[in-house]
């Protein structure tokens, strides 16, 4: 089994709750027994989170050896440069290493569901969204990237993974996909 589930912000990628009591979690969306997270999603990010009770599936979906595209909408503070962006299409250097070249493009401002609390903004300072699209799995990646060439997230919210998409699942939806494929 396969679970599309749209991850509010604020809920952690778990089940568990948090010691610190800092956000939801998983159990209070999903009544599903036995299902997993492929991939983590952080508490601050929105979007398409997928689960599977499918181990090896897990492990397709996840692991970086099997290059399951990530897309990603983030809304950044400023407006990019050419240089900029081509910086993210070249991959950038972080504390980590180099990031393996992204696809990315600029985006009309998406419709979106409301975020609580708002993303804070500045009067001075535009926003701008863009698409990047990765195929690691490095904690925080598109944030860091972002900050790396100057252009802090405000917002980010994963669309697709693979193949897969949030194809209008509102925030706490999800959806159970009976035959899953597995990511090219």
């Amino acid at each position: 089994m396969l679970v599309l589930f749209n991850k509010p912000y604020n809920v952690l990628s778990q089940f568990t709750s948090d010691p610190l009591g800092s956000g939801g979690t998983l159990r209070e969306f999903i009544p599903l027994r036995g299902v997993y997270p492929a991939g983590r999603l952080d508490k601050d990010s929105e979007g398409l989170l997928l689960l599977t009770d499918d181990g090896a599936l897990q492990h397709r979906i996840s692991h970086p050896r099997h290059k399951a595209w990530k897309t990603y909408w983030a809304q950044v503070e400023g407006q990019p440069s050419a240089v900029q962006l081509a910086s993210l299409k070249q991959g950038v250097m972080l504390n980590d290493g180099p990031t393996r070249p992204a696809r990315v493009r600029l985006l009309s401002e998406p419709e979106l569901w409301p975020r609580d609390p708002p993303i804070r903004v500045r009067q001075r300072i535009p926003t701008t969204w863009i698409e990047l699209a990765i195929h690691e799995g490095r904690n925080r990646q598109v944030r860091r990237m972002t900050a790396a060439v100057g252009l802090p997230t405000l917002r980010l919210v994963r669309v697709a993974v693979g193949e897969w998409r949030l194809d209008g699942l509102r925030p706490g939806e999800y959806r159970v996909v009976q035959q899953p494929r597995v990511p090219k």
